[in-house]
């Protein structure tokens, strides 16, 4: 993770900074030294400080980095997250990136520890999806474990998850669940299988088929939901999956599923307020 950090970070400030931070080059001399504060303007989980150090580093390792607070706590407003020292231009050019990153980090944790207590006494776990911004799915998703949440596969490459579309194009669910462990052997893999279920009927096809470690209830309803959990058992793990909302989040927690993935904790999140204060 240390090194994907880092190319992002490379990245991010290559996108930002080209040629020069030409203001702070122009207005502050190289030999001026500055501290700055992370100041919370919003209430929420807060994430992304592994983040912000790193960022201040690679600008310039002579900033020294003093976190006030950690990934995960509570924050409110008027709260100081960190304070930061070094040559003042510096720390100017790292702040965007460092706010950036560090808002919409903490915006994800506060959506995720939110649905998280929805589903306080149930057995369900929350998951992400690959409805990431390109780029920073590593952040988003570092965000929703740091809120409390559980990570779904990062890519393609980590787990096959065989969808409506891989059925039909494949055939049958028989032909594509075959094809997926027959490309497995062939390339050495061992990754898992989910496979989703449109109905009732597809659900009974793929235990009978077996050889899958989570089935994906895509729009069932709550009834059909808890008949498909009753006939799969513990035999293999069930997710919720489609349409389903903060106010609905719960009522399919209660049918038993291991896991509800949730798109909106990544693709449709507010960012929190946070500023970086001169002192």
């Amino acid at each position: 993770m240390r090194e994907e950090l880092n190319t992002f970070i490379e990245f991010a400030l290559k996108e930002d900074i080209r040629d020069g931070d030409h203001t702070s080059l122009a207005c502050i001399p190289s030999t001026t030294i500055g501290k700055a504060q992370l100041l919370i303007k919003d209430n929420g989980i807060l994430a992304g400080m592994e983040v912000a150090e790193a960022i201040f580093k690679k600008v310039n390792p002579k900033i020294q980095f003093f976190p006030l607070m950690k990934d995960g706590e509570k924050m409110a407003i008027g709260d100081v997250a960190f304070i930061v020292e070094g040559p003042s231009g510096s720390l100017l050019t790292a702040e965007r990136l460092v706010l950036n990153c560090m808002q919409r980090m903490s915006g994800i944790a506060t959506k995720t520890y939110h649905i998280v207590n929805l589903l306080e006494g149930t057995k369900a776990q929350v998951l992400d999806t690959r409805k990431t911004t390109p780029g920073i799915r590593l952040l988003e998703k570092w965000a929703v474990k740091i809120g409390g949440g559980t990570n779904h596969r990062f890519g393609l490459y980590d787990m096959m998850m065989i969808k409506d579309n891989h059925i039909d194009f494949a055939g049958s669910i028989e032909a594509a669940i075959e094809k997926a462990i027959s490309y497995q052997k062939k390339k050495g893999l061992d990754i898992p299988i989910e496979v989703e279920a449109r109905n009732l009927d597809e659900v009974e096809e793929i235990m009978k088929l077996g050889k899958v470690q989570r089935i994906m209830l895509d729009n069932f309803s709550y009834a059909d939901t808890r008949t498909a959990v009753e006939r799969i058992g513990d035999s293999i793990e069930t997710e919720a999956s489609g349409g389903i909302t903060e106010e609905t989040i719960r009522e399919h927690a209660l049918c038993g599923v291991n896991y509800i993935s949730v798109g909106a904790l990544t693709h449709s999140v507010n960012s929190l307020d946070l500023s970086l204060k001169a002192l």
